[in-house]
C-alpha cells in the first residue's frame, strides 16, 4: 500500500508520543520533530508507510538513546492477554465452529495497537469478546471477511507462515495457531520483528506467551513496523518465497505486503481511515481478505 498525505500527520504524532514515552524533554522532542521535518520532503508517497516508520523509529532511538520505549507496555500487554487465555480457550472449546471463533479472536486481539491513534477502546473491545453474542459485525460481508475462501485454502496446504504484529496480541494468535496445528495438523512458522519498534512482538514476547510450544518462532530480520522484504533476512525471504500460505496479522503487515502477488491472507481490525478506505470497509471492521 502506498503512503497517503493523511499518513504524514500520523508520522509526526507517532514521533511525538514515542519521544514522550522515552522520557525525552521538550528540547530533545523539538530536535526530533525538526529532524523528521527534514526527512519528510524526500520520502516518496509510492513507498509504504512502514518504510517511513522504520526511519522514524531509528531516528527516535538515535536521539533519545532509548532502544525500546514500549518495553513496559509490551510486558503488561503480554500479561494482560495471558490472563484472558483460559477463558478465550473455553470460548473456542464451546463454539460450533472452532476455527471461525479462533479467527475472530485472533483478529479481535489486533486492537492491542499503540502505533495507531484510533477510537477503539482496548478494554471495551476485549470485554465484548466475552459477550455470548460476540461476532464480527461484517460476518456476512464476503468482500472483507472471506472465511469460506480462507477455509478452502487451508484445506489444501500443510505449511503456514504466520506474520506476527503486536505484543499481547500474540496470545490471541496462539489460540488460532493451536487450532491450525493441533486440530488441523498444519505446521506453522511464527515470524516476529528482529528489533524493537513500537509495541510489535519480538522473540521474547512470542516465547513469554507460549507460541514456541505450538509453532517454530523466527525473526524476519527487520526492524520496521511491517514486513518490508528488502530489509528482511535471507532465511525469512527463502521461507516467504516458497510459502504455501501466509497469514499476515495487523495493519503494518497489510501496508507493506498488500500489493504482493503471494498466497497471503490479511487478518486485522481496521483502525485507520486510510486503511479502511484502501480495503473498502469501515473503521472497527474485522478484515479477513486474501491476495
Amino acid at each position: 500500500m502506498r503512503t497517503y498525505l493523511d499518513c504524514i500527520p500520523c508520522f509526526y504524532r507517532q514521533a511525538l508520543e514515542t519521544a514522550r514515552l522515552a522520557g525525552a524533554n521538550e528540547i530533545v522532542i523539538k530536535k526530533i520533530i525538526d529532524e523528521l521535518s527534514k526527512l519528510i520532503p524526500d520520502f516518496p508517497l509510492e513507498a509504504s508507510p512502514p518504510e517511513m516508520g522504520r526511519t522514524i523509529y531509528a531516528l527516535l532511538r538515535k536521539i533519545t538513546g532509548v532502544k525500546d520505549s514500549f518495553k513496559e507496555i509490551k510486558e503488561n500487554s503480554n500479561k494482560f492477554a495471558l490472563n484472558l487465555y483460559p477463558e478465550l480457550k473455553r470460548k473456542i472449546n464451546n463454539s460450533e465452529d472452532r476455527l471461525l471463533t479462533a479467527v475472530k479472536l485472533s483478529i479481535a486481539g489486533n486492537v492491542i495497537d499503540y502505533g495507531v491513534k484510533n477510537s477503539i477502546n482496548v478494554e471495551e473491545e476485549i470485554n465484548k469478546i466475552f459477550n455470548e453474542d460476540f461476532k464480527s459485525d461484517n460476518d456476512n460481508n464476503k468482500t472483507i471477511f472471506r472465511y469460506q475462501e480462507f477455509k478452502e485454502i487451508l484445506s489444501k496446504v500443510k505449511h503456514i507462515i504466520y506474520l506476527a504484529d503486536n505484543a499481547g496480541e500474540v496470545v490471541f494468535d496462539r489460540l488460532l495457531i493451536e487450532e491450525l496445528t493441533e486440530k488441523l495438523g498444519k505446521q506453522v512458522i511464527y515470524v516476529v520483528r528482529d528489533k524493537p519498534v513500537i509495541n510489535d512482538a519480538l522473540m521474547e514476547d512470542a516465547i513469554f506467551c507460549g507460541i514456541n510450544k505450538v509453532a517454530k518462532v523466527i525473526s524476519s530480520g527487520s526492524d520496521a513496523p511491517g514486513t518490508i522484504l528488502k530489509h528482511c533476512s535471507s532465511e525469512f525471504i527463502e521461507l516467504y518465497q516458497n510459502a504455501e500460505l501466509i497469514i499476515s496479522k495487523g495493519q503494518g503487515n497489510y501496508e507493506s505486503l498488500s500489493e504482493e502477488n503471494k498466497p497471503i491472507f490479511f487478518l486485522f481490525r481496521a483502525k485507520c481511515p486510510v486503511i479502511a478506505e484502501d480495503v473498502g470497509c469501515k473503521i472497527g471492521d474485522m478484515v479477513l481478505v486474501g491476495r
